[in-house]
């Protein structure tokens, strides 16, 4: 398969997608469904394409002395591209959510009244070096009736291209048009720009990548946008946590997957707990290569730990790195996750039930736990399905967005001549 890109100016593929989501709203379930299993058996049968085009973006990669993290977001393996297809499979099975009668109401004068799911419209999701957010975003967006515009970052430019190449070739053996995926190719900054300030097209822009893309298309864009935040994850270790279970959860959401938004990046541990059980947990640090930077109080129990400065409390390492700070109760414990979290996902670790309690009301975030590891924030580990995002803001949605996220409501009234 050859890698021929066609040349047009943002706005003109905008319209583009603008013009096949009139198609795509009114497709029944059946043929957006059938079309979904093709493009995963497109995917399967050239994953061979797709690899020798990341390898490309790879070289790119090394050349450029990318992170360990961000190479592995960037790299693409022959399962990774299978688990992406069978992401889009999965989506068959999940509820088709436009058109779905959410509620229905007579007025005293006759008239009927429904609220009915509908697409958003279009989608303008601009994201990092993920390719697989390529065909997952695309995927959620087809099935819910969304067309999308996809501009992904220039580090995986090869890789997007590939994807969204053999996406098209199975769209044309489908009855939803080419033009509902569309893939920004240009690296230039002004196209990202464009797609910012297009809001007679696009209906909706989802950014999903590290904190700088995310504020910049907040700040800069005049489209709506549905906020998928940085993850800056804490796990509180109470006085009464058992300590098995508190360093097994703690290990898994520091070492699972690192360099993703739901895994921890602060252990916040009640002065007591860190008093008795310390030489476990630097066991558990240990054993895990995981170095540790510490307030004053846990560099006197820690071995190796290193100061924290400002920034290892707020930002994200993505690493096998973790913040550990001190508390010498709840309270503390919520005030410093107040001032540092990013409303992601936030943990307590504790046998107390009262105590779990009050910080699954007091702390605000997308999703908080009670004797469990944050990576669960998550779309499918949640039951949900794919997700093209997980929102840390509070209108419209927020969480891990699936397909009821990429609908909004319309009000449909039915009369025999009503007025008012």
């Amino acid at each position: 398969m050859t890698l021929l890109m066609e040349s047009q100016t943002v706005e003109q593929q905008a319209i583009n997608a603008k013009e096949a989501a009139k198609t795509l709203k009114m497709l029944p379930t059946k043929d957006k469904n059938d079309a979904l299993i093709i493009l995963a058996d497109e995917l399967d049968d050239h994953i061979s394409f797709i690899l020798e085009e990341n390898k490309k973006d790879l070289e790119k990669g090394k050349e450029k002395g990318y992170d360990k993290a961000y190479m592995d977001r960037l790299t693409l393996t022959e399962d990774r591209i299978k688990d992406f297809a069978d992401g889009l499979r999965n989506l068959v099975g999940l509820e088709d959510p436009s058109g779905t009668i959410l509620e229905s109401w007579e007025l005293e004068n006759g008239l009927q009244a429904e609220k009915v799911a509908v697409p958003l419209g279009v989608i303008g999701m601009i994201y990092e070096a993920r390719p697989n957010v390529t065909a997952d975003a695309a995927g959620l967006a087809l099935k819910s009736g969304n067309a999308i515009v996809l501009k992904g970052g220039s580090s995986a430019l090869h890789s997007n291209q590939a994807i969204v190449k053999v996406l098209h070739g199975g769209l044309a053996k489908t009855s939803i048009p080419e033009d509902a995926i569309q893939f920004i190719s240009s690296t230039d900054r002004k196209a990202a720009q464009e797609l910012f300030t297009m809001k007679e097209h696009i209906d909706v822009l989802i950014p999903r990548g590290g904190g700088a893309l995310i504020n910049a298309v907040v700040e800069n864009a005049t489209v709506p946008v549905l906020e998928t935040g940085v993850g800056n994850c804490h796990i509180y270790i109470d006085e009464f946590a058992d300590p098995d279970k508190a360093l097994s959860i703690a290990v898994n959401a520091k070492t699972d997957r690192p360099a993703v938004c739901n895994a921890a990046e602060t252990l916040i541990i009640h002065e007591n707990w860190m008093a008795e059980h310390h030489d476990k947990l630097n066991a558990a640090l240990k054993q895990h290569h995981i170095q540790a930077y510490g307030d004053d109080a846990a560099l006197k129990y820690i071995d190796g730990a290193f100061p924290a400065s400002e920034s290892d409390w707020a930002e994200e390492y993505l690493s096998l790195d973790i913040a550990v700070k001190t508390a010498a109760n709840l309270e503390e414990a919520v005030r410093h996750i107040d001032k540092y979290g990013t409303k992601h996902s936030e943990a307590i670790i504790t046998e107390h039930s009262e105590t779990a309690d009050q910080f699954l009301n007091e702390v605000d975030a997308a999703a908080v736990y009670h004797n469990a590891s944050t990576r669960f924030t998550d779309g499918s580990a949640l039951g949900f399905g794919a997700e093209i995002g997980i929102s840390t803001q509070k209108l419209h949605a927020r969480g891990p967005m699936g397909l009821p996220a990429l609908t909004t409501t319309k009000l449909k009234l039915k009369g025999n001549g009503q007025i008012r």
